[in-house]
């Protein structure tokens, strides 16, 4: 009989998704020996979730969760409420146990042999109150676990600058890790699955375009209620799960306070920017600890590098510019954030999300994300086999004596001579020919050598205008909405 985890007991909504890394786990338990397996990701990103569907395939599954660290909250804490989540697992009286290697003792004696999938959850939680806390891990591994050959052994956590400075980058685990899943957002056709399937393309996006595909925020959508109606009593509304959301994703993910992290996505919330910019906004060093705090901010998933590159070899160059990646932080920053004090009163007045100030350029870097997200159903669409990509990415070169920058919304480049250059364009109208100008322009900044051919593609959501498709101009124009499919 499976044994079943607390989570495993009360989190019964149906699972979506994640088909790719079910299946890469599913090789780690087929193999004749045992596994240790490392999950990170964004908080909310299902990394639990995913464990326990993954705990179908084994005879027994076992969790252990951390306590959550408040104030007050001790190692003996941690301890205690380990020792009781296995008592209850176990279906053994509390044992009372001091030490960390006790306990693990313990628990090691009783997985010995069969197909046994262990949790420790919130790992960072559970040990970062005992320097012997990850020894002790080690050892347990070594002397317990290790000798089942049948047993998976996960610890998974959403703060990934721990998990990469105490686990992934220590020597104590050197050989030992089998396999090492960062947990992404969902894809948008995965995404659309949390809706019947009646409800228009345009009308989902408008919701993922600020939930991205994490999926906790997609189950808190109620797909009888409008996009609308969602966003209002989700972000507007006294108690709304968005309204609390912020302090709740922020609290403990990192190894200092967090208020300098806001800072830093708060400036990301208006537009991609190099290191030396963002210095330059907050008025600090650009040689100080800002590599480290934009480090943990893209560890925590919610910021990405994208580096641009030399076109005549292919290679990155040492340009980059930061983007805030995560659509949840933006659209709270620029609309939930600053209201926070008429929403919390019920006196907000929430219209529609067209009628919020400068929404249609906000919703350009909402939609942009979600493509960037997306870039295999892209890659596909175009035709175009991962094996002839060079490299892709957005794409930037800054402005010099002789010639004027260029920003393109995201570029590949193939071995084949090929420049496709992408314009991601999200508009409750249809895109008009006025598009085709301003792509031409920005075709014309860009420094390129001879030999290379460049396609205009055109991404949008709401259709195109007829003399968009007749004027021949664009090598494609695709619907995002076929992403969803």
């Amino acid at each position: 009989m499976q044994k079943k985890s607390f989570k495993g007991l009360c989190n019964m909504s149906k699972f979506i998704g994640r088909h790719n890394e079910l299946k890469k786990l599913a090789s780690e338990a087929e193999k004749k020996t045992s596994s240790f397996i490392v999950v990170r990701g964004r908080r909310r990103i299902g990394k639990s979730r995913l464990i326990e569907e993954f705990g179908k395939q084994f005879s027994e599954f076992y969790v252990f969760t951390g306590l959550p660290p408040e104030k007050g909250v001790t190692n003996l804490h941690q301890l205690q409420e380990f020792c009781r989540q296995m008592a209850h697992q176990f279906n053994i009286p509390v044992a009372q146990y001091s030490d960390w290697g006790d306990a693990f003792w313990a628990l090691g004696e009783r997985v010995s042999s069969g197909k046994i999938l262990i949790l420790f959850d919130e790992i960072s939680w559970m040990g970062s109150e005992d320097p012997t806390f990850l020894g002790k891990i080690k050892n347990f591994w070594d002397q317990f676990l290790k000798k089942n050959d049948k047993l998976v052994f996960v610890i998974c956590g959403s703060a990934s600058a721990w998990i990469e400075k105490n686990i992934l980058g220590s020597t104590g685990f050197i050989g030992r890790i089998s396999y090492t899943l960062t947990l992404e957002e969902l894809p948008l056709s995965d995404c659309s699955l949390f809706w019947p399937k009646n409800i228009s393309a345009y009308e989902k996006l408008k919701v993922i375009a600020i939930t991205g595909g994490v999926p906790k925020y997609l189950e808190e959508i109620k797909p009888k209620l409008s996009a609308e109606e969602n966003i209002k009593q989700l972000c507007f509304t006294r108690g709304g799960f968005f309204v609390e959301e912020f302090n709740q994703i922020f609290s403990d993910l990192f190894l200092r306070e967090s208020s300098f992290y806001k800072k830093i996505i708060t400036v990301l919330a208006y537009g991609s920017k190099e290191r030396t910019e963002i210095c330059k906004i907050l008025n600090i060093e650009p040689n100080g600890r800002i590599s480290e705090y934009l480090h943990e901010l893209q560890l925590a998933g919610f910021i990405k590098r994208d580096h641009t590159w030399n076109i005549s070899t292919g290679t990155d160059s040492k340009l980059s510019k930061y983007r805030l990646s995560d659509n949840y932080l933006r659209f709270y920053l620029k609309y939930i954030d600053i209201n926070l004090s008429k929403i919390s009163r019920n006196s907000y007045s929430f219209k529609s999300l067209t009628a919020l100030p400068e929404w249609d350029s906000i919703m350009g870097f909402q939609f942009e994300n979600l493509i960037l997200n997306n870039r295999d159903h892209l890659h596909n669409a175009l035709n175009i086999n991962p094996d002839e990509i060079i490299t892709e990415n957005p794409f930037y070169q800054n402005k010099k004596y002789n010639s004027p920058g260029c920003q393109i919304d995201y570029m590949i480049q193939t071995k084949f001579g090929t420049l496709y250059i992408c314009e991601i364009k999200f508009s409750k109208n249809k895109v008009n020919n006025s598009i085709i100008q301003e792509m031409q322009n920005k075709i014309d900044r860009l420094r390129y050598q001879r030999g290379f051919s460049c396609r205009p593609v055109l991404i949008h959501v709401n259709g195109v205008t007829a003399d968009v498709k007749d004027s021949g101009y664009f090598a494609s124009i695709i619907d995002a909405s076929d992403f969803m499919k």
